[in-house]
């Protein structure tokens, strides 16, 4: 809708309202009107910038969220009896999604505990020591830090010091850290068994650690998934 129609209604309606309405505020109203028309009209022309500038460049918008595929969900057993189901985000993590999905194909987290899980912060895993200091054998990640904030049910890579130091071990956020934006790779969120992830044990290490009995991506199927190879803990 072009502007002039937008401005023609709002003063049309302010008129037909403006029965005993002081001049000085009717002014005001229309005032008003005007204003955030012009505001609608800037904010549809920078819209419509941004659209013709991404199709000119091939870039893809950016998504808050992504359909939910069997291919790109990663599902957590875990020994309490818990099920959580992680919906992987390739679109903006297509090297750490591939190493989930790679080390999950060859059995790597299956028997490995949650072995540094914080209150109110997150809870992490992935480490075959169980310490917080082992990693799998491959080589270690390139970060790909992305716009995808670390809100509760987040799921992020862990590193070392260095930016390019993800490898295995990953965290679910419990509660949003915001400061943790940028710095860490986001490759996934929570969308069902968030409960689960609440009642993992607390503790660095927890005395009674949860273990990953099995992982497995759904499009896969459970029976896929390899037996138990890393028992930790």
């Amino acid at each position: 809708m072009r502007v002039s129609t937008l401005i023609g209604r709002g003063l049309a309606i302010a008129l037909l309202m403006g029965a005993g309405v002081p001049a000085a505020a009717q002014q005001r109203s229309g005032e008003d009107m005007l204003k955030q028309a012009e505001v609608a009209a800037r904010a549809k022309k920078d819209a419509d910038a941004l659209r013709a500038e991404a199709e000119k460049s091939g870039t893809k918008p950016l998504a808050a969220t992504v359909p939910v595929t069997p291919e790109n969900v990663w599902v957590l057993d875990l020994s309490d009896g818990g099920h959580v189901r992680i919906l992987l985000r390739p679109d903006v993590a297509p090297g750490h999604v591939e190493r989930i999905k790679t080390l999950t194909r060859q059995g790597f987290y299956n028997g490995l505990i949650f072995h540094r899980v914080i209150a109110g912060f997150m809870a992490q895993g992935g480490d075959p020591k169980g310490d917080g200091t082992g990693n799998s054998e491959l080589p270690d990640l390139k970060q790909e830090f992305n716009w995808l904030p670390h809100m509760r049910g987040t799921v992020s890579m862990a590193r070392a010091e260095n930016e390019d130091s993800a490898n295995s071990q990953f965290f679910i956020m419990l509660m949003p850290r915001f400061q943790l934006d940028n710095k860490y790779t986001v490759f996934g969120r929570v969308i069902d068994g968030m409960g689960s992830v609440d009642a993992i044990p607390k503790g660095e290490p927890p005395a009674t650690p949860a273990k990953i009995v099995r992982a497995y991506i759904e499009g896969d199927g459970q029976a896929s998934a390899p037996a138990p190879a890393n028992p930790a803990g």
